[in-house]
């Protein structure tokens, strides 16, 4: 799982504590990958960060649903 993220960037900083959370009770690897230093999620992204890739694919932008986060992860 990976959280595309954006230094400075306020809900970025929510959506990783509360990722780094639900990650570990479910002892579910993460990552963070910064939008600025990768061209394609830049153009991509933009401005809709923190995106959360799950197995690469988009799982949901701006905020965690914490519910569904959960639901996606235990499949």
């Amino acid at each position: 799982m990976t959280v595309v993220s954006r230094q400075g960037c306020h809900l970025c900083e929510v959506a990783e504590v509360e990722v780094a959370r639900i990650c570990a009770e479910l002892d579910v690897p993460w990552e963070v990958t910064d939008v600025d230093a990768d061209p394609e999620l830049r153009a991509e992204y933009g401005e809709q960060v923190p995106v959360i890739l799950i197995d690469g694919e988009e799982h949901g932008y701006w905020r965690v649903e914490e519910a569904r986060l959960r639901a996606a992860l235990t499949r």
